[in-house]
């Protein structure tokens, strides 16, 4: 959560520019741990999402074999075997498809990886210049209660 600091003419105290300054110091730290967090979700969640598909493409690769296996099985094969053979070769063909479609999912969940690292990064700098505006607020605040 973050909390808004308002300065308004009769609030002009030492305590409340001091209040003012440790609110918004805080606030940069959070965003910044929070940055910090979502780009290690988001590295981690293109980790996985890169590592699934290249198994799901593997995998769509074994079925599409299994299919050239089972269409073959099926033209070498008597009446029984023709059958068997089709059969398994629709289900290797099914089996490709589920695999391609869960590789496209996969991938999917990589580019979200991606962007949560982005949005990551964004929070670390929002954090980062939050705290760097506070550095430079807080000298001329000492210069205007002096």
């Amino acid at each position: 959560m973050t909390y808004r600091c308002h300065l308004w003419p009769e609030n002009w105290h030492k305590w409340h520019y001091s209040n003012c300054g440790i609110i918004n110091s805080i606030n940069g730290i959070v965003n910044a741990i929070n940055g910090i967090v979502n780009a290690i979700y988001g590295t981690v969640n293109v980790i996985y999402g890169t590592v699934n598909a290249i198994y799901d493409i593997v995998n769509a690769i074994y079925g599409i074999v299994n299919a050239i296996y089972g269409i073959n099985n099926a033209i070498n094969g008597i009446n029984s075997a023709i059958i068997y053979g089709i059969n398994n070769a629709i289900y290797g063909i099914n089996n490709a498809i589920y695999r391609i479609n869960s590789a496209i999912n996969y991938i999917n969940s990589a580019i979200n990886g991606i962007n949560n690292s982005i949005y990551g990064i964004v929070d670390s700098i929002n954090g980062i210049n939050g705290i760097r505006n506070i550095a430079l607020i807080m000298p001329l605040m000492e210069l205007l209660m002096s």
